[in-house]
């Protein structure tokens, strides 16, 4: 008995420390810079520009705090009175939930599961006890910037970001999505990119 507690209590002691501090959110990026030659981006001023229909969201001052923090990151300031540059902050999420076979779709489940009895069987009657869990709900999430050139009116990066996966904290989703956006500012690489950032969990 000893001997059995001393393996439980290794075999959990392996689990803890195995349980990771960190999860990786993995993002689809795809930008374009269109700079016009002798143009400088890093280091540049900017201020946030909101179409109509944002400018009354809540949601859209919180994904501007998370894109400032991004941007700052990359080098550029935000610099109301004395911008060089407007950024665009698009950003939306949708929730979806799978069906067993694997297809969207809104699959229906009974939580208290079903309970059967019956004739049959090598030993005359049997039963059961059915679960139909809820399925799994996936979360798709993107984010977009397009930096504008003030003077020109031009479009002088624009960049998207999207994540799939089933974590609840769009927050946190969101802030690492603007920062994935902007992974390989100011010169991304062309087609679409994997960028993968190791949030706490």
């Amino acid at each position: 008995m000893k001997r059995m507690a001393a393996l439980f209590l290794i075999a959990s002691a392996l689990l803890l420390t195995g349980c990771a501090t960190t999860r990786t959110v993995s993002s689809q990026v795809t930008a374009v810079a269109t700079v016009p030659a002798g143009a400088q981006l890093q280091g540049a001023k900017y201020r946030f520009e909101r179409l109509p229909l944002q400018a009354h969201n809540p949601e859209a001052g919180l994904a501007e705090q998370q894109a400032e923090q991004a941007l700052a990151a990359v080098g550029l300031v935000r610099d109301d009175a004395q911008a060089q540059l407007s950024v665009l902050v698009g950003f939306q999420s949708a929730q979806y939930v799978y069906d067993p076979s694997g297809r969207l779709g809104a699959y229906p489940w009974r939580p208290y599961g079903a309970l059967g009895f019956g004739r049959g069987g090598p030993f005359g009657y049997h039963w059961g006890v059915g679960m139909n869990t809820p399925p799994m709900t996936d979360y798709r999430r993107e984010v977009s910037l397009i930096l504008r050139d003030l003077r020109t009116g031009q479009v002088v990066y624009e960049t998207r970001a999207s994540h799939y996966g089933v974590w609840r904290d769009s927050e946190a989703i969101f802030a690492t999505l603007f920062k994935a956006a902007l992974a390989n500012f100011p010169n991304p690489p062309a087609g679409v990119q994997r960028v993968n950032i190791d949030i706490p969990n």
